[in-house]
């Protein structure tokens, strides 16, 4: 059952009681044309990678026919924005297509971004921008092959349809899946609109969907200790998630309650950015004024957030002391499995109890240097050959990197394991390849031109980052002075 038609739709979360989405279809798009396909989110449905399949989609991801068996929503929730909280949110310009099983059992939510106008866009039209369709499209599946746990998305499509920001742009729409949509937003819009009933029917289907497999949680479903289970899992999965993007140098850039997964996924694109320089206080959003959503801020972000989840979810406990007791797990969560990630960056196999300084003297070394953190971690792989530590050197350009790289030669002697092992672990987990913000920049703009093939380009090295890919060798090159100064915004 590979085309499009042979899907069934299951729709579970248009059984929830209709206080949660508002019903209705996409707006149509004029003369679609497809930009992006991503055949590895394709197999995730089981779709075969076919001219058909792709017209097809084309047609649906521009609002022109329905996917049979979908019944489109927007679902309703709201928000702490910036640290102030905004009491209606909601879908303001995607759909909710609803949910496939695949052949493996696994449900994926097959969510519209762009379909235009709902009753929670505001003053908003409700379309997506070619560029930040392409920007979510590459993210995602950056992510996800660096081992990230994200949302993921199937294609791009675009049109003649004008639309009017800055300036006239070309209406798109991305096909995004994910194994839930479900947001800590919604969690407070249930709460603080006092509608408790319905804030416990979201809870009971989101840990039926998406947390049935917990140890005992059948057994404890609907009680203290269930809902304290499904709190705990859900802060073990952010603190874990937090620490991926905290280890590969990624920055999200609004970390605001309705941007968070309660599953743990990286969601929402929009003002992302890889660090390029090294430097602990990058902020890759040029509206964040006051750098609250700093990479450095992102560990803190998070607690806070889970803070306010924690906060929605107390009208489900007649023991609050419970959700304080899960939530005092996180920065022990997040510690350590930083500090495992970063070890494996380094190639050590034991811990010992020096290691927290040698990665903090590191990274102090990095961002004192503003030394390139990807191109370091990967000449670094290298190591202890002369070239290696001649590059290292070229890149730090730091009199403290010869004291660094003694401390680190007599490590790595300690942990036991070969120079070529060790080499080889390195580079499994530090890609040579990034989505560096110029290289996205740059098959935007062709893009907007109607040349693709930089998008289909960086799909090929972004899918197997840690290979060599020696076609594409400058894509892993030190960006231009140009290339570290562009600024993305919310509407990016």
């Amino acid at each position: 059952m590979n085309s499009l038609e042979d899907k069934n739709f299951n729709n579970t979360y248009s059984r929830l009681s209709e206080c949660f989405y508002t019903r209705l279809n996409p707006t149509p798009l004029e003369n679609p044309k497809l930009v992006a396909y991503s055949s590895s989110a394709g197999q995730l449905l089981n779709l075969e990678d076919s001219a058909e399949n792709r017209e097809t989609l084309t047609q649906i991801c521009s609002g022109n026919t329905a996917w049979p068996g979908s019944e489109p929503l927007a679902m309703i929730y709201s928000g702490h924005q910036f640290g102030s909280y905004n009491p209606q949110l909601g879908d303001g310009r995607g759909l909710l297509l609803g949910e496939l099983v695949n052949a493996e059992g696994e449900k994926w939510d097959l969510h519209l971004k762009g379909g235009g106008q709902t009753p929670y866009s505001r003053f908003g039209d409700g379309r997506a921008v070619l560029r930040s369709c392409i920007r979510e499209f590459l993210a995602s599946e950056a992510l996800h092959h660096l081992g990230i746990p994200t949302t993921r998305a199937l294609c791009v499509v675009t049109s003649d349809t004008p639309v009017y920001r800055e300036k006239t742009e070309a209406g798109s729409t991305l096909l995004r899946l994910a194994r839930s949509h479900i947001r800590f937003g919604h969690f407070e819009y249930f709460f603080y609109t006092k509608r408790y009933e319905a804030l416990k029917e979201l809870a009971d289907y989101t840990i039926e969907q998406n947390f049935h497999d917990l140890e005992g949680m059948k057994v404890l479903s609907g009680s203290d200790q269930g809902y304290q289970r499904f709190y705990s899992e859900v802060i073990r999965r952010t603190a874990t998630l937090i620490a991926q993007w905290q280890a590969s140098g990624f920055a999200h850039g609004v970390m605001n309650t309705d941007n968070m997964s309660i599953i743990g996924d990286t969601f929402d694109y929009g003002p992302y950015g890889f660090i390029d320089d090294f430097n602990w206080h990058y902020i890759c959003n040029h509206s964040d004024h006051s750098g609250r959503y700093a990479f450095s801020q992102q560990p803190e972000i998070g607690y806070w957030n889970l803070g306010r989840l924690g906060q929605a979810l107390t009208p489900l406990f007649e023991d609050g002391e419970l959700i304080q007791t899960a939530l005092d797990q996180y920065p022990q969560l997040y510690s350590e499995t930083y500090t495992r990630l970063m070890l494996d960056k380094l190639g050590l196999v034991e811990e010992e109890e020096e290691d927290t300084d040698l990665i903090r003297d590191l990274l102090q070394l990095l961002h004192d240097s503003r030394c390139d953190y990807t191109l370091f971690f990967r000449t670094l792989c290298n190591f202890p050959s002369d070239h290696a530590s001649q590059r290292l050197h070229q890149l730090v350009n730091h009199p403290s990197l010869a004291a660094w790289l003694d401390r680190y030669s007599q490590r790595i002697k300690r942990d036991l394991t070969g120079n070529e092992d060790r080499q080889r672990r390195m580079k499994r987990v530090n890609p040579k390849f990034i989505l560096r913000n110029y290289l996205a920049q740059q098959a935007i703009e062709l893009a907007e031109q109607g040349n693709y093939q930089e998008v289909e380009n960086l799909m090929t090295v972004l899918g197997a980052p840690f290979d060599e890919h020696p076609d594409f060798e400058h894509y892993a090159a030190e960006p231009p002075e140009w290339g570290k100064k562009l600024e993305v915004s919310c509407s990016s």
